[in-house]
């Protein structure tokens, strides 16, 4: 996954719908951010009727701020619908790993070798010198499987109209990755790479005994009682409501439509399978940031960010989760996330009062990142 917006046959790996539009926006002036805007949402509503005159099929998004309630629509979509969130899922992995350290169970400053004998190895790859934290806040160096040239074609160009329903196991990811070099040594820069999630689903695996999905359930989904969300697996159906998704597979802007709702996530696993709707992402990221999931010093960690590169002055990243601050100096967290015919947002303030989240039911075109500054700006940015 790229930090930037990247060719649509990599649309799983997006890292956060616009980011190479925020990149553009103007810094904010203000030495302490602002709170966010009271409005009534119609720019937030305008974003949305924006996107799809821009060609996208289908636009939701809810927003919470203190008691206000509110929801979003434009072309085919429902309030309620359910979608993948791609690398949304990234949190959820990354908060079980601070659960589970908070109980003793494993340091995030344990070498990956340690709970992953020899799976990291290979064209300078080792596993002895990468840490769990390393992994969660993309430190490590670990070459993204969804940069493979050959698994793009296969997976999100053309040949996914053919292998859709293929299982991938995490083993199988990661060995695509090793394939490759390092993007760097572990620590000396910051790369997006889904094989670092893979790998953490795959630390809490051996941790537990059982699917990181399980972890997911057990300790995030249930006691939330987030009714929408759910950790598929290899299930390819999406559950209803839902609304269908569409992609291009293909940098051919000319390229026809394809519906692909149906697919087998396990191409994505711990770093970007799971399903929800906007009012469980929301209810998610409030209560992560209100602290209800983790100790004081738990989401002191997730939230102590790292430079993701010098042109992205206003970002910053943390234990799977992102610290943005938008072009009218308000500061949320959350996570983006991308996968065929469906690109999310997720942030909340860092009060956790005031949510938003929603979804593009395409991948080719349209700028969730503008939905993102209507709701907390009162307007979208001028992205030039």
């Amino acid at each position: 996954m790229s930090p930037a917006r990247t060719a649509r046959t990599v649309v799983a790996a997006t890292l956060v719908a616009g980011l190479a539009a925020t990149a553009l926006a103007a810094p904010a002036l203000a030495a302490q951010a602002p709170a966010s805007v009271k409005q009534d949402h119609a720019a937030t509503q305008r974003a949305l009727d924006a996107a799809v005159a821009d060609g996208v099929p289908g636009a939701v998004a809810q927003a919470r701020d203190g008691r206000d309630r509110w929801t979003g629509t434009a072309g085919e979509r429902k309030g309620d619908d359910r979608y993948r969130v791609g690398s949304i899922t990234k949190t959820f992995t990354a908060t079980v790993l601070l659960q589970l350290q908070a109980e003793g169970r494993l340091d995030l400053d344990d070498p990956i070798e340690k709970w992953l004998p020899g799976v990291v190895r290979g064209n300078g790859h080792d596993g002895r010198k990468i840490t769990v934290r390393q992994l969660l806040n993309h430190t490590s160096g670990i070459y993204s499987y969804t940069s493979d040239p050959a698994f793009q074609e296969k997976v999100f160009g053309p040949g996914f109209l053919e292998h859709r329903y293929d299982t991938w196991t995490p083993r199988q990811l990661v060995s695509v990755a090793m394939a490759h070099r390092p993007d760097f040594e572990p620590g000396a820069s910051w790369n997006y790479s889904n094989t670092n999630f893979v790998l953490a689903g795959m630390v809490i695996e051996k941790v537990t005994g059982r699917p990181y999905g399980k972890a997911v359930e057990n300790r995030i989904i249930k006691p939330l009682k987030l009714r929408a969300t759910t950790v598929p697996g290899t299930r390819s159906a999406m559950p209803e409501p839902s609304s269908p998704a569409y992609s291009k597979l293909s940098r051919d802007v000319n390229a026809p439509v394809h519906e692909v709702s149906d697919l087998n996530p396990s191409i994505a696993g711990a770093a970007g399978e799971i399903i929800s709707d906007s009012r469980d992402l929301q209810t998610f990221y409030s209560a992560l940031l209100k602290g209800r999931l983790l100790t004081k010093g738990g989401l002191k960690e997730m939230t102590t960010t790292v430079a993701m590169s010098p042109e992205l002055p206003n970002l910053g990243y943390g234990l799977g989760l992102m610290k943005e601050e938008l072009s009218c100096g308000v500061e949320v967290w959350g996570h983006g996330g991308g996968i065929h015919g469906s690109s999310s947002l997720a942030q909340v303030t860092r009060d956790g009062e005031h949510s938003l989240a929603g979804n593009f039911n395409a991948d080719w075109t349209g700028d969730t990142q503008k939905v993102v500054e209507a709701e907390f700006c009162g307007t979208p940015a001028n992205k030039g």
